[in-house]
């Protein structure tokens, strides 16, 4: 029988040493070349060793969305989705009220603590983000706001850590 403080260590020996994820920019207003926080993503991702299988841009549009969506995670090769922007507030933004009905689980978690560490760097306007993960398909999604910071914030204090923790888990 294992303590607590042995779980993790215990779970993290089953975890991949290569994660190959998809990343997708929502966004009415910036190009491939434009995507400042997609260039961010595949960088911190490729820096840690992962694999980026695809870097996609859609607009603000549901549609749009759901299809690139259900596309990135039928892939079999794909472990995880990481989507960036259109997570605030404005009429406009809009992507975790398509990816959340997707889901097969959430990862509360992921929201809650991505919040509690904005709100350490801005303040009150953390809670206006509506950050989300969870999975699909056996694919782990995150969805992260579109911000250069916001998506250093997630990738180096959330994500990065636990992906090939979670991926692991979601091949048991």
């Amino acid at each position: 029988m294992t303590s607590h403080g042995d779980a993790p260590s215990s779970h993290r020996s089953d975890a991949p040493s290569v994660v190959t994820v998809s990343v997708l920019t929502v966004s009415d207003t910036r190009s491939l070349d434009s995507d400042i926080s997609g260039k961010l993503i595949q960088e911190a991702l490729e820096s840690r060793g992962h694999r980026v299988a695809e870097r996609q841009l859609v607009k603000d549009e549901p549609h749009a969305i759901r299809r690139e969506v259900l596309r990135a995670i039928a892939r079999p090769e794909v472990d995880a989705l990481i989507v960036t922007g259109g997570t605030g507030v404005s009429a406009r933004d809009i992507t975790p009220d398509v990816v959340e009905p997707m889901l097969e689980k959430v990862l509360s978690g992921y929201g809650e603590l991505f919040r509690m560490l904005s709100f350490e760097q801005i303040g009150a306007a953390a809670m206006l983000s509506r950050a989300l993960a969870g999975t699909a398909r056996r694919t782990a999604i995150y969805v992260t706001p579109g911000s250069s910071g916001a998506v250093r914030l997630a990738m180096e204090r959330l994500i990065l850590p636990e992906l090939p923790h979670l991926i692991g888990q979601l091949r048991k």
